[in-house]
């Protein structure tokens, strides 16, 4: 498996640049996944690592092998696209094994490839149907049998799972997780989903309007994101941002908003002064607050819905004219209307410069 190289990857259309200089590098054996929102240029840098969008500017390298000129049958890669692309007037077998059959490969060596690989996605008892007679789970996974039968040394998905149901797209979620344990191969994952990115990626290449904001492992986008962009786009449900003012209070930093005044952690304070900032935004995960105030620094909120989702329950909450979230127990239910004191985790809490989105 070769180590992938964005240098300088651009991409025009016309007058209209989609995506800026890119440089990326993708490790051996990793499974990377591109998430953003729609029109962020994650799937124009998939379809460029294919070979389907020439480059513009810039050279992709295979471990030191330009092949930014190559087309995409010469650069050995699989690809699984949104729309399963499975051809009607074949059975599943043949449509796994086409590309096998186009390379005249032996029939011993396609067939065995076909089943392993058949018994890997649990469709093996498939093989004799038509497309038209599986079910869209089903079909996809038969769209990802095609590509992995290839033993290519890289495979690209492009939104593989959008086409699906909730509830199945969480079971092939966990089904193309074990896949990624079992096989050693270079993964590239596109999704606007960051669900899937967290349970998927080893790494996650955050994208806005073509610029990486930030990459690196889930845990260092949820817990250090970079600026407020990353903050909201990672975790579930989404971070809460307050606009507000630091202040100096008997020797502490504090941040003062509409229907709030919470004190600023230690190694937080330190960062913020000396960024010399004073217009700041709150940002704060609807984990951080828990419902009974205790002894530490509280909010008052007013709770306008009630989001009742079994052992959790997520708060629709205002703060001022605010709107804040709140993750809180089922178990003690909280009804619209309802006006108490949250405890506010001050640890958990980020700042953000309110002009650049930085984070302080």
């Amino acid at each position: 498996m070769p180590e992938i190289v964005f240098d300088g990857v651009e991409k025009s259309f016309g007058s209209v640049r989609v995506l800026p200089p890119v440089d990326l590098k993708l490790a051996d054996g990793e499974f990377t996944v591109l998430v953003g929102p729609s029109g962020c240029g994650k799937s124009t840098t998939l379809r460029i690592l294919a070979g389907l969008e020439t480059l513009s500017g810039g050279e992709i390298y295979f471990d030191d092998r330009p092949i930014g000129g190559l087309e995409p049958k010469e650069r050995d890669i699989a690809m699984v696209f949104q729309d399963y692309a499975l051809y009607p007037h074949m059975n599943i077998a043949r449509n796994m094994s086409f590309a096998l059959r186009l390379q005249r490969v032996p029939k011993a060596e396609i067939e065995e490839k076909v089943t392993r690989v058949a018994g890997m996605l649990n469709i093996g008892h498939l093989l004799d149907r038509k497309p038209a007679e599986l079910s869209g789970g089903q079909r996809q996974r038969v769209a990802m049998g095609r590509a992995l039968v290839r033993d290519a040394g890289t495979f690209l998905f492009d939104e593989p799972l959008s086409n699906l149901d909730a509830k199945l797209r969480a079971k092939m979620r966990t089904e193309l997780a074990e896949m990624r344990d079992t096989i050693d191969k270079n993964m590239v994952y596109v999704t606007h989903d960051q669900v899937e990115a967290m349970t998927l990626g080893d790494r996650i290449v955050v994208m806005s309007e073509g610029v990486i904001q930030q990459q690196g492992s889930p845990e260092d986008l949820f817990k250090a994101p970079v600026n407020r962009f990353v903050a909201g786009f990672i975790g579930s449900p989404t971070m809460n941002f307050i606009d507000g003012d630091l202040v100096e209070a008997a020797g502490a930093l504090r941040i003062r908003g509409d229907g709030f005044d919470l004190p600023i952690a230690d190694d937080t304070a330190a960062r913020v002064r000396a960024s010399a900032s004073s217009a700041v935004t709150l940002g704060i995960r609807p984990s951080s607050f828990t419902v009974e105030a205790g002894t530490g620094p509280t909010v008052t909120l007013k709770t306008v819905v009630s989001e009742y989702l079994g052992a959790q329950s997520v708060l629709v909450t205002h703060c001022g004219a605010a709107e804040v979230l709140v993750e809180a127990d089922s178990a003690a239910p909280i009804r619209s209307g309802d006006v108490r004191d949250f405890g506010v985790n001050v640890d958990e809490m980020m700042l953000f410069d309110r002009a650049s989105g930085a984070r302080l």
